[in-house]
């Protein structure tokens, strides 16, 4: 059992309904979406008991990322085996066609704010697709005090008090925790986030969901009380470039909780560490992961892990390709 786990591991997404979402993850993903309505998000690795990702190929096609790390914690996690109840990061795809709600996510410190068993949530996006007229909010104006706020939510100015930029495809844009943020307009990005679904709305743009015919519920009290006022961590980021050989490697994010480079080439370039997991996701371009003598093809919109036990592997693009490579902090 131990050598049919050793190869890269692609996972089939799980499609989400969200009134602000839209179609156009038909042109990211090859997984055909619902026949009808908004799908707002693509699940694409996912250790949730509601929305748990399912491998998508291979001996361990069906297998689940929990029943991976149940059965094989070594081999998948490497040196980082036994220190989390569950795989550590959730990835997702987001078709925001409407505004998200203006909301914020509790830290780990907030555990009166986190239900058992959930952590605090950090994320980050990088923008794949944006338009003119789309829009990303991340942190509040210097001087905004939980009393503004406060005045703001209850007279409908809330976006009067945040910080927002025109966004363009390529733009990396971190959310701590305790981060006021949203986004929308036609614009689409991959999330990368504490594997936590804790989320606290301040206001929601007047949104009626089609399904209920109601205003989805706010969580105003909650919301401020992780609000963080003071100088803001979050927002747009400026890639570190670290390489230009055979490949660009641009260091986006670099947090307690998660590690993320953007790779760009035409040749072939190595992915992955040894004794510990890593995650491509394929953004631009395909190309083929080398193991073991055997290749993985990988398509636009692809995410494989890389377990542990797989060492380091060769990419070798198709054509011009980019890649982001994700680690889990030791």
């Amino acid at each position: 059992m131990i050598q049919t786990l050793v190869y890269p591991l692609r996972f089939a997404p799980i499609y989400q309904y969200r009134l602000w979402g839209g179609r156009r993850l038909a042109n990211l993903l090859t997984t055909p979406l619902p026949r009808d309505g908004p799908v707002g998000e693509a699940w694409v690795l996912s250790d949730r008991e509601d929305h748990p990702s399912r491998v998508a190929d291979g001996d361990l096609k069906g297998r689940t990322i929990a029943q991976l790390l149940e059965q094989f914690p070594e081999q998948v996690m490497g040196k980082l085996a036994g220190r989390f109840h569950r795989f550590p990061l959730l990835l997702k795809f987001l078709d925001a066609r409407e505004m998200l709600s203006v909301q914020v996510h509790p830290g780990d410190t907030h555990t009166d704010l986190l239900p058992v068993g959930e952590t605090g949530k950090t994320e980050a996006w990088v923008v794949l697709e944006a338009r003119k007229k789309s829009r990303i909010y991340a942190g509040l104006k210097p001087g905004t005090t939980e009393v503004i706020l406060r005045q703001a939510i209850a007279n409908g100015g809330v976006a009067d008090c945040l910080a927002g930029f025109t966004p363009k495809p390529g733009d990396g844009v971190f959310i701590p925790a305790g981060t006021v943020h949203t986004l929308g307009g036609d614009i689409v990005v991959f999330e990368v986030q504490q594997n936590s679904d804790v989320t606290f709305r301040l206001y929601d743009w007047g949104h009626i969901d089609a399904k209920t015919g109601q205003p989805r519920p706010l969580q105003v009290d909650q919301a401020l009380a992780c609000v963080d006022f003071g100088e803001c961590a979050g927002g747009l980021v400026a890639p570190v470039v670290e390489a230009t050989g055979l490949v660009r490697r641009e260091r986006l994010f670099h947090c307690e909780h998660f590690w993320l480079s953007r790779l760009h080439g035409d040749s072939p370039f190595t992915v992955g560490a040894p004794g510990v997991p890593r995650v491509l996701v394929c953004i631009e371009g395909a190309g083929r992961v080398e193991h073991g003598g055997a290749t993985y093809a990988v398509g636009k919109g692809d995410v494989v892990l890389l377990p542990a036990a797989t060492g380091v592997c060769t990419f070798r693009p198709c054509s011009a390709v980019s890649v982001l490579e994700i680690e889990i902090p030791e």
